[in-house]
């Protein structure tokens, strides 16, 4: 009797043992809620930071991608989506994270340059040899002219063409009124309005709508590799604005998960040099000066102003332009030409 019980401690020991051998082995899981561009620079960045930070520590991790318009995927953090960290396309979508109490109140100062590695800036895609001769803002607001934007309500990426296309009439001597006229000109003349970058993207190529498309920098690289080369002409225009990039770390979830370190490691590595080039073959403007430097021929020369320079912020122009009632509801109504 007492061998059949130290027989049968033993097994109960091994069994234990044996199962709780995979908790150690599996690998942390870390979630990434972000903008709907930046798919492909994720995917890369993500299988390199998984090489470095085994490397680092000897310890494996599989990073998840959750994908949409900026301001959607915000929604869906507040809403509960158990991201860790969150990569958005403006300010205004973590700012609203911090107002839940999701992200730290002072997410800007957790990490450099306003907690944003990249920058990127609003470009022009036509088709191929440019049919319509389109050069720069004033051609988009033409009769008959037909563009594929974003919904400003939905995304980063629209906002960002709606202020930049407002700041081209500011930075030109043109006054407020005569910018909302421009800017009402241009939504008139969009077929549809996009939910998310990628969506407008798809609309363009996939659905064959519009003459032109307005989105940012990084996606002509995404739509030569996706649609092959040679689909579309990126036209410069002669003034953009400088869009940042901005990322937290979700402490809801890590909180709850004890994911706060690898959090944090995963943010700070994108501020690395590694990081900062898998970025400029991107199309995402680094902020590494050397790497910049040296991607010069990616990035051509434009006039940049900055949100604040013209808006105060991203959070003053969220209320003033995109809460409901603010200034795109009154120069857009759907339907309305």
């Amino acid at each position: 009797m007492t061998f059949r019980i130290k027989t049968l401690v033993a097994t109960f020991v091994l069994a234990s043992s044996v199962l709780a051998a995979p908790a150690f082995a599996q690998s942390t899981t870390l979630l990434n809620a972000s903008y709907d561009v930046a798919r492909e620079f994720y995917k890369d960045y993500n299988a390199a930071f998984v090489a470095h930070y085994k490397q680092a520590t000897g310890k494996d991790v599989k990073i998840d991608q959750s994908h949409g318009g900026s301001s959607a995927q915000a929604r869906s953090v507040a809403d509960g989506l158990d991201a860790d960290v969150v990569t958005m396309n403006t300010s205004t979508d973590v700012d609203f994270l911090a107002g839940v109490g999701v992200v730290a109140k002072d997410w800007p100062k957790k990490f450099p340059d306003n907690a944003s590695p990249t920058t990127s800036t609003m470009l022009i895609l036509v088709r191929n040899g440019n049919p319509k001769g389109i050069k720069d803002w004033d051609d988009l607001v033409k009769p008959g002219m037909q563009v594929v934007i974003t919904n400003p309500k939905t995304g980063g990426n629209g906002r960002y063409a709606y202020l930049a296309a407002w700041g081209y009439v500011k930075k030109k001597g043109g006054t407020d009124a005569q910018a909302a006229e421009f800017v009402g000109k241009l939504f008139k003349n969009a077929p549809v309005l996009a939910r998310g970058g990628r969506d407008a993207t798809t609309a363009f190529l996939q659905r064959n709508i519009g003459d032109a498309l307005i989105t940012f920098e990084s996606e002509v690289i995404s739509i030569d590799r996706e649609f092959g080369a040679g689909k579309v002409d990126a036209v410069y225009p002669s003034i953009s604005v400088l869009a940042e990039n901005p990322v937290a770390i979700v402490e809801r979830t890590t909180t709850k998960k004890g994911t706060g370190e690898l959090a944090k490691a995963y943010l700070d590595w994108l501020y690395s040099d590694e990081a900062q080039e898998i970025a400029a073959k991107h199309a995402l403007r680094p902020r590494s000066p050397a790497v910049l430097k040296k991607y010069a021929a990616t990035f051509k020369p434009l006039q940049l102003f900055t949100v604040q320079e013209l808006f105060g912020s991203l959070g003053e122009a969220q209320k003033v332009h995109f809460n409901d009632g603010g200034q795109f509801d009154k120069l857009y109504t759907p339907g309305v030409k």
